[in-house]
């Protein structure tokens, strides 16, 4: 296994993304997990899937099937180049590789900011009303979240960052 490697999750609006690039522009070798590794599968056997079959909510089956590949996940772990790697981005069969992190972070927001930060991506496909409504519902419920040091997003990302540092293993 690489020398340390750490999950960063959370829910939509709550700063994956900036997390990562903000831990990028420190030197820190980042996965985007949401921009390279993720796709739509079965959370259980990884196969790939075209849509939701017929009458399903597509933004909650698509939720439900947002995953990582396993193989390259654990590849990309077991890599020993960089000191720490950071996973940052959301996955639903994060179970099968969870073993792989030295540490889990959920990044947490109140409800108020979060609507704000999803204000802020009018132009941002997937954000009508159903996704909003889902983003609402995983978010209050953490469902599909693993579990995790919660770290408060609603300081400034460097500070965010500095959270985050400050715990490592």
């Amino acid at each position: 296994m690489g020398i340390k490697n750490y999950l960063i999750e959370g829910s939509s609006g709550t700063g994956k993304t900036s997390v990562a690039t903000e831990l990028e522009r420190r030197g820190f070798h980042v996965v985007h997990g949401d921009r390279v590794l993720a796709y739509v599968g079965d959370p259980e056997t990884g196969e790939a899937l075209e849509g939701p079959p017929q009458g399903v909510n597509r933004v909650v089956w698509g939720y439900a099937h947002w995953i990582w590949p396993v193989e390259k996940v654990r590849a990309i772990a077991a890599d020993t180049t960089h000191p720490i790697t950071f996973f940052c981005g959301g996955s639903r069969n994060f179970h099968k590789f969870l073993d792989l992190f030295d540490m889990v972070f959920v990044l947490d927001i109140d409800v108020e900011t979060l609507n704000r930060r999803l204000d802020g991506r009018p132009n941002e496909p997937g954000f009508a009303p159903d996704e909003r409504a889902v983003v609402l519902r995983y978010h209050r419920s953490n469902e599909h979240f693993p579990a995790g040091i919660s770290i408060d997003t609603t300081g400034t990302v460097p500070s965010v960052v500095d959270d985050i540092l400050a715990q490592l293993s």
